[in-house]
């Protein structure tokens, strides 16, 4: 089949740092399936500057199509496509994920399906988009074939606000690398409890929190992975606790799985998460996992039998779930370990895009 994906979300060049990969393993294993892939990324501007996101010119970047806009979608769209056109790529399929790329693909009148993220979300219920963008995205999501929710969550949501889509939607969760996934995990000791998370440091990963709510938990050490906005503040509050606080910065992939195999417990009290492949990854390594309910994650992680989720993201509720943590027999640990695994081999990147695509094709017949 010919695929045709249009979204914003998606690297143009393997090394950029800030752009999440995760509609790309979708794409990689469409390809390995056998099936022509090209993305249309349509790009704002003014938003790649205010963001700090790389900035490429309109045109042709291997099986990517990048076009620029100072405003959104005005006039002739396929005008500006031209050269895409001119590829003579006719699609079987056609996904967009994002606002921009669902406002582009009902723009060129072809059938799609819209994969639909916590921006989306954003567009569907803050005060600041009702009047442009709402009206625009909702009339899209109601022409699309189908919508892809990326997450359990994202679907009840949608669906509370707009009980009509229900029929038409599906969840597509991202998958993990099998080649991550261990066999056996480690054997936790909750005497010595090696926690870590990792994430961007900004506000709403909310690491504070984890600092703070395992004061009186006094784990072996909390390491944290990643960089960011909140790195000096949160560096002065881990001088205030009684415990060690590792920061490892941003590190590769592959570095990140070594530390999470000989970590016992992952906890990222992150607010309005998409998804969150970390989650899923933590699980894989053997860690106990920590989300928050109501959030990214939730519905795969099932509290008390492959992870546990918070009530809320405060460090209150943090130290209650690392206290319950420590209580238990290490029968049960390590029952919540292996579920974790098993939860992760059902979630692999082949898998999960068999069943996004599977879900595409079946309606088309």
């Amino acid at each position: 089949m010919k695929i045709l994906l249009i979204t914003d979300l998606y690297p143009v060049k393997n090394d950029e740092k800030n752009t999440p990969r995760t509609l790309l393993n979708f794409v990689n294993e469409w390809q390995k399936l056998g099936h022509q892939v090209k993305i249309i990324k349509p790009n704002f501007i003014l938003n790649s500057f205010i963001r700090k996101k790389p900035f490429y010119k309109t045109g042709w970047y291997e099986d990517i199509f990048n076009v620029n806009y100072w405003l959104p979608f005005m006039g002739n769209v396929k005008n500006k496509l031209k050269k895409f056109y001119e590829k003579d790529f006719q699609p079987d399929i056609v996904i967009a994920h994002m606002p921009s790329g669902i406002l582009l693909a009902d723009k060129l009148n072809l059938p799609f399906t819209a994969g639909v993220h916590c921006s989306d979300m954003t567009v569907l219920t803050k005060p600041l988009y009702r009047y442009y963008f709402k009206p625009r995205l909702l009339k899209a999501l109601n022409n699309a074939r189908k919508i892809a929710c990326r997450s359990f969550v994202l679907k009840e949501k949608l669906a509370k606000l707009y009980p009509d889509f229900l029929q038409k939607t599906f969840v597509a969760p991202s998958g993990i690398d099998e080649k991550y996934i261990v066999e056996t995990p480690n054997l936790i000791d909750t005497k010595h409890l090696k926690v870590v998370t990792c994430a961007q440091l900004i506000k709403r990963k909310n690491i504070d929190k984890i600092i703070k709510g395992l004061k009186n938990i006094k784990p072996e050490n909390l390491t944290i992975i990643g960089d960011g906005k909140e790195k000096n503040y949160l560096e002065k509050l881990a001088k205030e606790v009684n415990y060690p606080v590792i920061f490892l910065g941003r590190l590769p992939h592959e570095e990140v799985f070594e530390v999470m195999k000989n970590s016992d417990i992952f906890v990222l009290p992150s607010e309005n998460e998409t998804f969150g492949m970390v989650y899923l990854e933590a699980m894989a390594s053997g860690c106990i996992t920590i989300g928050v309910e109501r959030d990214g994650i939730d519905g795969i992680i099932k509290h008390g039998y492959n992870g546990f989720t918070l009530i809320k993201p405060e460090a209150i509720y943090i130290e209650a779930i690392f206290t319950v943590i420590k209580n238990l027999e290490n029968e049960t640990l390590n029952k919540i370990q292996n579920n974790s695994i098993t939860t992760a081999v059902e979630y692999t990147q082949k898998h999960c895009s068999q069943m996004y695509l599977r879900e595409i094709v079946n309606n088309l017949k």
